[in-house]
This record gives C-alpha cells, sequence and structure tokens, in this order.
C-alpha cells in the first residue's frame, strides 16, 4: 500500500461531559458518553504531510470477524505480553475511583497494575504498596522505603506468582513481600534504577536496567544468577523496555532498539538482533519501542520511528518490516495483528506476511485544532469493540468488525494509562487514583 501526501477527513467535535472527584476513599460515578456533532468546517489540504507516516484508511468497509475464545485471566503471569481476545464486553455505566497521592513524572514511566487472583496491587507516589479487593476494601498498605528514599519518589515495577510479589524500582532498590501479608521477604539494591517489565519463571526473576544488562535473580533471596549486558547509552529513555518468556528462551529489548535472545537456565546469548542503524543510536533517548508480543515463532513489536518488526524467533532473521508509526502493544488474534497509530489510525496487519488489510481513522471525532495533539496510550480487545485510551483522558469504545469509533467517554482531563480488564471491570490508571469502570 502506497502513502499518499493528501487526506480529506471529516471531523467530529466533542462536548464537555466530565467525571468529577469526589472526597470519599472511593467515589462512584456515572459514566456520560460525549456527544458527537459534525464539525462544518473541511480541513485544508495537507500539503506537507508527514510522507513517512500512515496518514489514510485503507479498506474502511472491510469487515472483521474473530473467531479466537476469549480470555478470562489475560493480564495475568502473561509471558508472551499478548493480551489476545479479552473477555470483556462492558457496559460502562458506572466508575468508582481508588484514591492515592499524585506520581511525579506519571506520564514519563507509564507504570502499571498487578493482578494477583482478584485483587489488585498499586503503589504511590512516597512508594507505599496497597492490595485491595475487587469491591474495594483495602487488604493491605506497607512501605518498605528510608525516609531519604521517600523524597526520591520512588516509581515502581511489579510482578508476581500469587505467593510472592516481586517489586524493583527507579532508585535502584528490588525486594520481595509476601503478596498475602506484604511483609517483606528480602531486600537487596542494584547499581542501576530498573525501567523494565519484570517476568517470573520458576524460581527465578527478571528484569533490565538502565544499563541495558538484564538481570536474572532468585526470588528466594535475590541473589544474581546470571545478567547479559547490551550496549549501553549515555541518554537514558524513560519507555519501558520489554520481556517475552517462550520455550524456556527469554526475549527483550534495549533503549537501542536492539531485540536479544538468551537462554533461561544458563544465560547464554543465542542471538541479537539490531533494528536501528547508528543515526538512531546517537538519538536513542528518541526512540520508544512498544512492548514485544510473541506467539511460538515470530515476535511482534513497533516504535515511533514508523517501523513494524515481525522477527523469526529461533533466528532473530526479519521476516517483514512495516511502515507503521506506534510505540503502543499490539494484539494478536487469529492470523490478525491489531495496532493503533499515533496519527490516530486502528490497523489490522496479515500476521504472516504483514499486509496492511484494514486502516479506519478512530480519532475524526476530535475537532481538527486539537487532533495533532492528541496521543493513544493504550489498548484492548474485547468480545465486541476495542477499547482505547489517549493522554487528553478520552476512552475511545471502537467496534471490531467495522472499525468504527462508537462513542468517546470522558474519564480525565489529563493522561489517563492503557485499559486492564479483572473479570467485569475495566481499570485505568491516572496519576493519582485507579480508576474503575463497569
Amino acid at each position: 500500500m502506497n502513502n499518499t501526501l493528501k487526506t480529506i477527513l471529516l471531523f467530529i467535535f466533542l462536548t464537555n461531559c466530565s467525571l468529577h472527584d469526589g472526597t470519599k476513599f472511593w467515589t462512584n460515578e456515572k459514566i456520560k458518553q460525549e456527544p458527537q456533532e459534525q464539525e462544518t468546517e473541511k480541513k485544508a489540504e495537507e500539503i506537507f504531510a508527514k510522507e513517512e507516516a500512515l496518514n489514510l484508511e485503507f479498506n474502511p468497509n472491510l469487515k472483521i470477524s474473530l473467531y479466537s475464545k476469549a480470555i478470562n485471566k489475560s493480564f495475568l503471569n502473561n509471558y508472551d505480553n499478548n493480551n489476545g481476545r479479552i473477555n470483556y464486553n462492558g457496559d460502562l455505566k458506572s466508575i468508582s475511583r481508588f484514591k492515592f497521592s499524585k506520581i511525579d513524572n506519571f506520564h514519563q514511566y507509564n507504570p502499571i497494575i498487578s493482578f494477583e487472583n482478584n485483587n489488585i496491587i498499586f503503589f504511590d507516589n512516597k512508594g507505599s504498596i496497597f492490595k485491595f479487593d475487587q469491591d474495594s476494601n483495602l487488604i493491605w498498605k506497607k512501605n518498605y522505603y528510608s525516609k531519604s528514599e521517600k523524597k526520591q519518589k520512588p516509581v515502581l515495577l511489579f510482578a508476581n506468582n500469587t505467593k510472592i510479589l516481586v517489586v524493583a524500582d527507579n532508585i535502584s532498590k528490588y525486594y520481595a513481600l509476601d503478596i498475602n501479608t506484604g511483609e517483606l521477604l528480602w531486600s537487596k539494591d542494584n547499581i542501576a534504577p530498573f525501567n523494565s517489565q519484570i517476568k517470573i519463571y520458576n524460581d527465578k526473576f527478571f528484569v533490565i536496567d538502565l544499563n541495558n544488562i538484564l538481570r536474572s535473580y532468585s526470588i528466594k533471596n535475590g541473589d544474581e544468577i546470571w545478567n547479559i549486558k547490551t550496549e549501553d547509552t549515555l541518554i537514558r529513555s524513560q519507555k519501558k523496555l520489554s520481556i517475552v518468556i517462550v520455550n524456556k528462551k527469554i526475549y527483550f529489548n534495549n533503549s537501542l532498539g536492539d531485540v536479544s535472545a538468551v537462554d533461561i537456565t544458563s544465560g547464554e546469548l543465542l542471538w541479537q538482533s539490531p533494528t536501528q542503524n547508528s543515526l538512531v543510536y546517537d538519538e536513542g533517548f528518541l526512540l520508544q519501542n512498544s512492548d514485544i508480543i510473541a506467539d511460538k515463532n515470530t515476535l511482534y513489536f513497533s516504535n515511533n520511528k514508523n517501523q513494524f518488526f515481525s522477527i523469526d524467533i529461533s533466528t532473530g532473521i526479519l521476516n517483514w518490516q512495516q511502515k507503521i508509526n506506534s510505540n503502543l502493544r499490539p494484539t494478536l488474534i487469529d492470523n490478525y495483528i491489531f495496532t493503533v497509530s499515533l496519527e490516530g489510525y486502528l490497523i489490522i496487519i496479515e500476521k504472516k506476511s504483514g499486509n496492511i488489510i484494514r486502516s479506519t481513522d478512530i480519532f475524526k471525532n476530535f475537532k481538527s485544532k486539537k487532533r495533532s495533539k492528541i496521543k493513544p496510550v493504550g489498548f484492548i480487545v474485547g468480545l465486541n469493540n476495542i477499547y482505547l485510551t489517549t493522554d487528553n483522558g478520552r476512552l475511545l469504545v471502537i467496534d471490531i468488525t467495522t472499525g468504527v469509533t462508537t462513542s468517546v467517554i470522558k474519564v480525565d482531563n489529563d493522561k489517563i494509562s492503557r485499559p486492564f480488564v479483572l473479570d467485569k471491570n475495566l481499570y485505568i490508571i491516572k496519576d493519582s487514583s485507579i480508576i474503575k469502570l463497569n
């Protein structure tokens, strides 16, 4: 499919229907959809549109049908990072908020929720960890930081195996808690801060630090078992690095865009594939990769340099590369890869060939003057709809079959996280609260 310099877009503007915070620990509110009205003015022809970015619809009338069975526990111990088709079809009629002290630099770090059975685990601006159940009852709250460490306002990363909660942070500390009681099991320090997903596999866990070193630790006592050092960079990207585990091998990316495969037992490097040239290396802090997702044969990921990759999982050889500008985690369902570009297009790719089979403009409901400033944050694919969040606090509901945005919900006035689903509830994080939508 060829890019074009000309785009004609019809815009619809949003009216203000906001959800206001209350004063209780948990607040309950009703959800209101934003009315959609047609904008009278037409956007001028874009003579200087960016040639490298996909900015037009393709096969917008093509209907997509999914056949895969829906997944109930998509966010629990997900080794391949592929959330798939989630068993969720919420009415989105009510909302509640769990409030905590505001997390500084929330926009940079994009923290995530940790789920354990039907419970939720998160943290606040001083490093306090709290666990509450699905009915919003607080189970425990713990803090294991000194006064000086609290002043550094640590951002926490989580993983759990339903018995032990592993924590790593951006001030070089890592430790483990009894997940049932919150009691500290052990605590240690690394030579560099951490900024990646954490994966637990049997008696080990894996995390990457800001020196681009993948470290394997014992979950029993935190001792390091092995490490793999990849090329370092002086300028640190805040984008969280990604880890997947397939067939006793661990695959990860670093801040320079290199993808590596390592034997999970010995720590032996199996292969490494660079995806960027030397010019991008010099500007590594500008590169933002999506999370890697995997099936048995292939790794898939994209970046904000207009590159979407399919890489052979056994050899690291490139299968295909597509021009899609996105740092959002993609989703693989049946033979389709779902992604959303930073320009606001829902794109569906055929996974073997890499061909784009449909591209639909899901941002056409935003005013033309505001559209260029709005970026997608993340999405999930439910039973019938795709749920996408944006950095201006909106939740878009998109019909899977048609790719049409059916409703826009104003959740907040600022950046919110990608959606998470547990049972029949959808959760979204903002810098000072966890938002639950039914």
